[in-house]
């Protein structure tokens, strides 16, 4: 790398003539941005919030925070003042607002062209089809009898009912066994995709991260085990998974960033069917859940890559740091004073990552994850899974 004077920038950073460390602008003050910004401080990167309230994740531990709704230009203008770029924890910000940024110079990471697919799943299946990616048979449907008229297309009940927008964790989806279930998701008045059921095996997630300049890693594949529609546990790398089916799954990973123009993080979530192939099922263009693992189990986290893709710097390595690395949610339940719980969870296995969110305690909330990782996978599955059960109060000893 060329030898650059301290009051010079490299070329390649995209910030000519700057002297002074850039300022990222993240929209949206969940878990997400508190961790994206943890991985930042090192760096000595800047961060500028913008939060729906104080108390938000985020908006704890960030120092410049601007309280306000994402959905509103003028808000999202008077924000981008003073970022270098603009990026996000979650997919909500309207397209038209990310486009009104751009057209003010405003780099946004990922762009709206690129993020559109991740907000809009009817908008997702249109291109991954142009784009030849595998996905389950699908089509939008007009009303509950159009859905059963889809059924019927793919071979009868259930199926699989998803609002186009707003859905996430199990909401906005619809398993659909009969007729009359096929009522519920038209009520909302917004478009209603249907998919076919997928006979799979298991669900997958395929973690990549790409630059504005076209550099890309991809992280391994991982089993994401999910529980009332969210996701319990995720197992890096995913077990008996054949190479050259991971292998795949990396590559459809990086073809939809590149073909969608995708900057920064990308998950790619998967269904692995009991014949042996892959199918997309959802994506999602930020840090993801499928990837809290890389924080303590590889050697360069997503969040660490995100951050420096946004900013156009050279990518990190994404290989684990050990064999196995297992994550596991922790849910709010019964047991608010989740603190106390520390003593026992630290005394039981100090090489425990315990990473909680500042939220309020709420039955079946996401309010924090724990990472265990080692060279048995069995041993590394039970120290999450006893964590997260202790910390949550459904395990007492």
């Amino acid at each position: 790398m060329p030898n650059h004077s301290r009051t010079s920038v490299p070329r390649w950073c995209g910030y000519p003539k700057r002297v002074t460390f850039p300022v990222v602008g993240m929209v949206g003050g969940g878990q997400l941005a508190r961790m994206t910004h943890e991985a930042g401080i090192p760096l000595g990167i800047k961060f500028k919030l913008l939060s729906d309230t104080p108390q938000d994740s985020a908006a704890q531990v960030v120092s410049e925070v601007v309280i306000g709704d994402y959905r509103d230009l003028a808000t999202l203008r008077d924000f981008a003042r003073g970022c270098d770029v603009i990026t996000f924890d979650h997919e909500h910000v309207p397209t038209e607002h990310l486009r009104a940024l751009e057209a003010d110079g405003i780099p946004v990471r990922p762009g709206p062209d690129a993020l559109v697919h991740a907000q809009d799943k009817g908008v997702m299946r249109a291109r991954l089809d142009e784009i030849g990616a595998p996905s389950p048979r699908h089509r939008i449907v007009a009303d509950p009898e159009d859905a059963v008229a889809f059924a019927a297309e793919v071979g009868g009940f259930p199926i699989i009912l998803k609002t186009v927008r707003g859905g996430y964790d199990g909401k906005g989806v619809w398993f659909v066994r009969t007729p009359e279930d096929a009522r519920d998701p038209f009520l909302a008045g917004v478009p209603v995709l249907a998919e076919e059921k997928v006979d799979f095996t298991r669900e997958l997630a395929a973690n990549i991260v790409r630059s504005p300049h076209g550099q890309a890693v991809a992280y391994p594949v991982v089993e994401s085990r999910q529980v009332d529609g969210v996701c319990d546990t995720v197992i890096a790398p995913a077990p008996d998974l054949d190479d050259e089916l991971a292998g795949q799954a990396q590559e459809l990973a990086l073809r939809i960033a590149k073909e969608l123009g995708v900057v920064g993080h990308l998950a790619v979530e998967l269904f692995q069917t009991t014949d042996g192939r892959i199918l997309v099922n959802e994506l999602a263009m930020r840090p993801h859940n499928s990837g809290h693992w890389t924080q303590d189990g590889a050697i360069t986290s997503q969040f660490a890559n995100h951050v420096r893709a946004v900013l156009d710097l050279p990518l990190g390595d994404p290989r684990p740091r050990a064999r196995w690395t297992v994550m596991c949610n922790v849910l709010g339940g019964d047991y608010p004073d989740m603190y106390t719980a520390y003593l026992h969870c630290m005394a039981r296995d100090p090489q425990l990552k315990i990473h909680m969110y500042g939220k309020d305690v709420k039955p079946g909330r996401k309010v924090g994850h724990v990472n265990t990782y080692g060279d048995d996978l069995d041993d590394v599955l039970e120290r999450a899974r006893h964590a997260a059960g202790y910390l949550r109060g459904t395990i007492t000893e």
